[in-house]
Formats: structure tokens, sequence, C-alpha cells
């Protein structure tokens, strides 16, 4: 025992001695905030998903995404029975009680001309059918999340613009409910009442009027509970009150559940498959038999292959790795291994579609927690900020940004808002994308579009700034081919054979590919 302790304390030593390197050398890397994405003009631009899912008898809440200079005036032709569009707030909502596909056509109008769009409503069994789109508290607030801040980041979320370009969920991490344990007063409570239902603690004081005031922005809310007795920061959690905790949930008027392991630990027999699932299949069927639709997200760091059955069992959404934040310092580090690597080496792609994603954890921009009770800048570059979004992009991962949503500068704000972006991660197609070609630090990725286009991602993983091509017979591709920049939304040419550019340090070109057709 008196070696191992040794033999930990010096190993310790040592990666202290290799964070510490690692930090001295990031700290000296300065990069320009270079804002490369366009601002919106004044006419009319819809954005957002293509197709909305929604179960028969369930409430719907759909905002059209729009920029463009207001007032703009809001229609919907060919909605379903029992749907009505505000045309003033663009709020879809109603109810539809008899499944199927409905075409419909969105119509905005300004001053200076109109838009349509189609968009799809499929009523049925599935939710999710792109990745879902929002905000979560936890990387930024963690354990002092409260009532106010969540309406703070609605009311952002609306006047930051965010809402235009289809983010719609206002989730709620851990710690709203009673922590039995804690000493701060204000965590306290009856963490359930006679009859079982789980309690908020004191800094939610009505849920439901939480829940209200969001939807009334034409937003979704979201929850957070675990399958064990006790949250990650020991909080109350579902184990044994699951069916309760939901018709909870449903009564408040949430409409997004993160359903973290966390204790479930200490629950589980052993860490064979069956044990793995367990918890998940519980709640999962539980959800099914609500008359409001959740959209269910594990959090449960890819466990067992999580991806290889997290849709089965009623996920919307699975996590593949560890927390990206865990550690402050270390989430450069973390984008590269557990987005790029994880997703590669277990070939992800193979498993993400509608219904069901990939979830690489949040968007870690802006002002983040530091875990020493500061909030304060993301580490991660302004170079790798750009591989963050487009990663996340051509992976359809969900884009949930957990920075401070209410102090975005233009240039976080750009990285959120990039509409040519967005629309890669939003194709209705669900295609997830993959690695194509990796060459050393390297690498070049592609998703496959609906229209039949190709995303690709050119990335630069290495130290210094470097060119990198993308070659049309690693993309399946042949013949002169059209090229666009979109982060910068410009046309790029007309190139045969392969398109290279030179990329920087941790860096990103990203680019959408059509065929040529003289």
């Amino acid at each position: 025992m008196k070696n191992r302790t040794l033999f930990c304390s010096l190993t310790f030593v040592m990666l202290s001695s290799i964070l510490i390197s690692c930090s001295t050398k990031r700290d000296a890397i300065v990069e320009p905030k270079v804002i490369l994405t366009p601002k919106p003009g004044p006419e009319i631009r819809i954005n957002g998903a293509r197709i909305f899912g929604v179960r028969p008898g369930s409430p719907f809440l759909f905002t059209i995404p729009v920029t463009g200079e207001r007032p703009v005036k809001f229609e919907v032709i060919n909605l379903p029975d029992g749907l009505g569009c505000d045309e003033n707030t663009g709020q879809i909502t109603g109810i539809i009680d008899n499944p199927g596909e409905y075409i419909t056509t969105i119509r905005v109008t300004n001053r200076l001309g109109t838009k349509e769009k189609q968009f799809k409503i499929a009523c049925g069994d599935r939710l999710a059918l792109t990745p879902h789109m929002g905000w979560n508290s936890w990387y930024v607030w963690e354990n002092h999340v409260t009532d106010k801040i969540m309406r703070d980041a609605a009311d952002a979320m609306v006047s930051s613009g965010m809402i235009d370009h289809g983010y719609m969920y206002i989730n709620i991490d851990d710690c709203w409910s009673v922590k039995p344990t804690s000493k701060d007063s204000s965590l306290l409570g009856e963490p359930r009442d006679k009859n079982g239902m789980v309690n908020s603690n004191r800094r939610f004081p009505d849920m439901n009027a939480l829940t209200d005031y969001i939807h009334a922005l034409g937003l979704k809310a979201g929850i957070y509970t675990s399958p064990g007795s006790l949250t990650c920061t020991g909080h109350i959690g579902a184990y044994n009150f699951e069916e309760k905790d939901v018709a909870r949930f449903v009564e408040w008027g949430f409409d997004f559940l993160k359903y973290d392991w966390c204790s479930y630990g200490n629950i589980a027999k052993n860490d064979s498959l069956p044990e793995l699932k367990k918890p998940y299949v519980l709640i999962g069927d539980i959800l099914k038999n609500q008359k409001r639709d959740l959209v269910l997200n594990l959090c449960q760091y890819g466990m067992g292959n999580v991806w290889e059955w997290g849709k089965e069992v009623g996920g919307n959404s699975w996590r593949t790795a560890g927390d990206l934040g865990l550690s402050f310092e270390d989430i450069g580090a973390a984008l590269f291994r557990d987005g790029f690597d994880v997703y590669s080496v277990n070939n992800l792609h193979l498993y993400g579609s509608p219904g069901g994603w990939n979830d690489p954890d949040y968007l870690l921009l802006g002002y983040l927690s530091n875990w020493k009770g500061q909030t304060v800048p993301t580490p991660l570059t302004p170079n790798e900020q750009y591989t963050h979004v487009s990663l996340w992009c051509i992976l359809a991962a969900p884009l949930i940004f957990s920075g401070d949503i209410t102090r975005l500068d233009e240039y976080t704000l750009s990285l959120l808002t990039n509409d040519e972006v967005i629309e890669v991660d939003q194709d209705p197609l669900g295609k997830p994308g993959y690695r194509v070609s990796k060459i050393e630090d390297i690498e070049v990725w592609i998703k496959h579009m609906e229209d039949g286009s190709i995303a690709a991602g050119l990335f630069n993983r290495g130290e210094k700034e470097t060119k990198v091509t993308a070659l049309w017979s690693d993309l399946g591709l042949s013949g002169e081919q059209n090229v666009r920049d979109l982060w910068r939304q410009k046309d790029l040419g007309k190139y045969k054979e392969k398109f290279s550019a030179k990329v920087a340090r941790h860096g990103v070109v990203m680019v959408r590919i059509w065929p040529s057709f003289k």
C-alpha cells in the first residue's frame, strides 16, 4: 500500500507538471476573434428544421425561426386540423389527433417581400426528427441555478435572436430538487408530497409558472433527474418513484428530460448490458404513455456502447463519452478526444438517425464556470471554437449551448447563429457525418445531405497552419463541383478532383459541395 501511494504521488506530480506545461503553452496562444458569419440582412430568411415530430394528442409548440426586418407576418398553409399559427409571433400551437405526415408551406412577409418554405409535420411515434437545439444551465451555473436564472435565459434566447435560428429548449440541469443534506436553506423543503410526487426546492417556488413563462415566449422547457436515489450533486433522484416523477414533469409542463446515471451506479448489480439498459428501458416506457411529449436524453457517458441501443430504449439522444467540461482546463483536449476520436473509433455515424442522436455533450462557448466559483471565458481558442461547432454540425449532434446566454458577445453569437452551418446539423436526411481521411493531424469529415450535396470539414489538429485537401475520390465524387464556404457564406468556385485550403492551428474550413451543371 505504501509503494502504491508513492507511485500515485509521483504520477500526480508528473501529470501536474504536464498540465502546467500544457497550460503555459495554451496561455501563450493568442488568436484574434475573427467573425466569419455575415449578419442577417433585412430580407426575410426562414431558418431552422424543415421537419418536426409530435405524437397524436400531445400539445404542439413550434416557433418559426425567421431573420429579417420586423415587423413580419406569419402564415402557414395546409396546417392539419387542430393547429393554428399566430400571425404576429409565428408560434404554431394546438393538438393533432390523427397520425400522419402533413406537408405545409410557411409564408413570411415583411415590407421587402415574401418568402416561403416547405415544412413537414410528422405526427406519429417519433420525436426529435432533427437534433435538438437549445440551452442548458450546467456549465455556467452548475449548483447555483434558480428560477430567475432560467427566466433570464429564456428572455436572452429571444432578445439575442437565437430563437430566430432554431434554438428552442431552455433546460434546467441538476440542483432544482431538494438536497436533504444541504446546509443551504434555499435547497431544502419536503422532497416529496404525501402522494410521493417530487417537489422542487425553494429556488424554484412554482415550476408551472416557470414553464408557462418559457412557453409564452415560444420556447420549450427541459428538466433533469437521475434514475438513482440522488442526482450527481446529492439532490433527490427518481429511484422507485419513476412514474410519479414523470407524471410530475408532465403536470409541470416540461418538454425535455435529461436522465443522468449518477447514483444508479450504486443500485445496478453489475456493469452488464441488461443492468446498464434497465433504468432507461423503464423511463422510456413510462414516457411513451404520457399525453405530453418529453424528448429523452440518456446521460450515461457511453457505457455499454449506448449508441447501439439508446434508440431502442426510447432515447432521443445519448451521451457518447464523459463530460466535455469535467476539467475546465482540459476542454480543448476533450474536444478532440471525445469528439473526433471516440466518434471515429466507434463508427458512431452508423447509429445516429432521425429520432435518436449521438450526443458528445454541450457547446462550451462564451462564459463558463471554471469550477472555482468564477465565470470566465471558455479556454477554447477562437479556432477551436469554430472546430467545435463545425464538428458538432457534421456529426448531427444536438446543439445545446451551455455558456452564459445572458452575456453573449458578437463573436460567440456569430458562432451559434450561422444558418448555413446550422442547416448541416438540421438536415432532414439525418445522416451523421464521418471521417473519410486522416494523415497525421489532418482530417477530412463529410456529411451527406438530403439534396445530394456534401458538407465537408477540413480539420487541422496540428500546432501550425497547414494545407488540407479533400480529394473527390475520398468523398465519392467525380467531375467538376461547386464549393461554398459555409462560415463565410461565400461561393468559392468550381473545382475538379479536389479542394484544398489553408487551415489554421486547431482550426477548420467548412464547405458544402454540389455537382456543377454546365
